[in-house]
């Protein structure tokens, strides 16, 4: 009897165990590319392949993020991304870069990449960086030319420019195409947006106050 129960422990834990692998583990690549056919119109979790006969080399390649990007703008930093959408060979490469670049003073305002764990390096100048746990602890860290520091996936995450010279990294991501939602955008700048007194009674404030700020998010003509 108490072998038959080991017996079906011993199945069961086995059978547990591959649940989790399986479930768990990225699927692996089922051919030896898949470049996005960014223009095809069949909707999938990703891009359809393109066909093999017509890749190049230049599907697999962007020299988009080899010269800082412009900081003239409302928070004085940029993103230039080098994803799936600028990279088509990287569909279903499951990685992706990203230039950030910052003036002096410069803010990448909090945000997050639902899709994927961000790893920076400092490429020039000096940054005060930090991520908010679940548990609403702040993680920060200043960073100085040839630091890393990563910030973990889905969190909310933000980096600053203190410096007094421009700044600059290069990200790397998990994700062909991690996303970002940026909180400010999000909540004041959506289409259609948020009602002002639900923003009002989470940031406990006025709807007058919500309505202003918005103003602010609002598409610039």
């Amino acid at each position: 009897m108490a072998s038959s129960s080991t017996q079906f422990l011993s199945i069961s834990i086995s059978l547990a165990f591959f649940f989790f692998i399986t479930v768990s583990a990225d699927p692996d690549m089922l051919q030896d590319l898949c470049v996005a056919d960014l223009s095809s119109g069949i909707k999938v979790n990703g891009f359809p392949c393109k066909d093999a006969a017509n890749v190049t080399s230049l599907d697999f390649f962007s020299q988009g993020i080899a010269n800082p990007g412009l900081t003239n703008n409302t928070f004085g930093a940029l993103v230039t991304g080098a994803n799936v959408m600028t990279i088509p060979g990287l569909n279903t490469l499951g990685v992706s870069l990203a230039r950030i670049d910052y003036a002096p003073g410069g803010l990448n305002p909090p945000h997050t990449h639902p899709r994927a764990t961000e790893v920076v390096y400092v490429l020039e100048g000096a940054l005060d960086v930090g991520f908010l746990t679940t548990a609403n602890k702040l993680i920060a860290q200043s960073l100085k030319k040839g630091d890393v520091f990563a910030f973990p996936k889905g969190l909310v995450h933000f980096q600053k420019n203190n410096g007094r010279v421009p700044a600059s990294v290069i990200a790397a991501f998990n994700s062909q195409l991690p996303g970002t939602q940026s909180l400010g955008a999000t909540l004041f700048g959506s289409t259609p947006p948020v009602p002002n007194e639900i923003l009002a009674q989470a940031f406990q404030t006025s709807p007058g106050t919500v309505k202003h700020i918005k103003t602010n998010f609002q598409p610039k003509m």
